[in-house]
């Protein structure tokens, strides 16, 4: 046996030759595991992830675009191993990771409470951080994080496309964020900028830009100089919208 049917392709409900399978020795994983516990149990890290693209790798000045960057990192395993925003995983339990698909299904597949090496690339040092994976069905929890429009700022400034604003108490109160967060609030975009292609929309928030946190205009006009400096053509910049946060780079020429 090779693989398990799972579901056909049907437009009227009868079979046209078309069927999708599962491999059998994810099957025969879960079989084990429905005999052993009476239910499927998963791995979990306890990070959100995402791929490098080529204008990542620039940005970070990686030699290649492969691994899976670090955006968010929420109380569980990884958060009490250290592993921090803005890391590099490039190996999991002695495995190279090429790309985020690879590393859900390497740790999906990983023994709940198993303590394994997870090797990150942080500020071009390679660094090998011991998590002890937790189970991911007791870890998922419904996401409230809803998008906002904010309120008009008082103050703002054009850079990259888009209209920034300082963060206040106000604005922060009209994207549903505590009092005293930090960070730029996109209040305006232009719609033909790189920036607007790449998704980023009003009442996103810039909270890093070259892996450092930025809480005024002229931190992320330092970073956007410190990157021309260096020969980079991109700027790495962390962006949240609601909960969810990720990496966008950004061309600085």
């Amino acid at each position: 046996v090779i693989g398990v049917n799972t579901a056909i392709l049907s437009p009227n409900g009868g079979s046209i030759g078309i069927g999708f399978s599962m491999a059998s020795n994810v099957v025969s994983r879960v079989v084990d595991q429905l005999r052993q516990f009476g239910e499927t149990r998963r791995g979990w890290l306890g990070v959100r992830i995402q791929d490098v693209t080529p204008d990542v790798a620039e940005a970070m000045g990686l030699a290649a675009a492969k691994g899976a960057l670090v955006s968010d990192v929420p109380d569980g395993p990884a958060k009490d191993a250290g592993i921090l925003p803005g890391d590099l995983i490039t190996s999991f339990d002695g495995a190279e990771v090429s790309d985020t698909r690879e590393l859900v299904r390497r740790v999906a597949e990983a023994d709940v409470g198993r303590a394994v090496r997870v090797v990150v690339l942080r500020e071009g040092k390679s660094e090998t951080l011991l998590v002890t994976l937790g189970r991911r069905e007791a870890a998922e929890a419904e996401d409230t994080g809803d998008s906002a429009t904010p309120p008009a700022a008082p103050v703002e400034k054009e850079l990259l496309g888009l209209t920034l604003s300082e963060m206040t108490d106000d604005l922060a109160s009209g994207l549903g964020l505590p009092a005293g967060s930090t960070g730029l609030v996109v209040t305006g975009i232009d719609e033909t900028s790189e920036a607007y292609g790449k998704g980023l929309r009003s009442g996103d928030v810039i909270t890093e830009a070259g892996q450092q946190a930025v809480a005024t205009v002229g931190d992320l006009e330092a970073r956007i100089s410190e990157a021309k400096d260096a020969g980079r053509k991109s700027l790495l910049l962390l962006i949240r919208r609601g909960g969810d946060p990720r990496f966008v780079a950004l061309s600085v020429e």
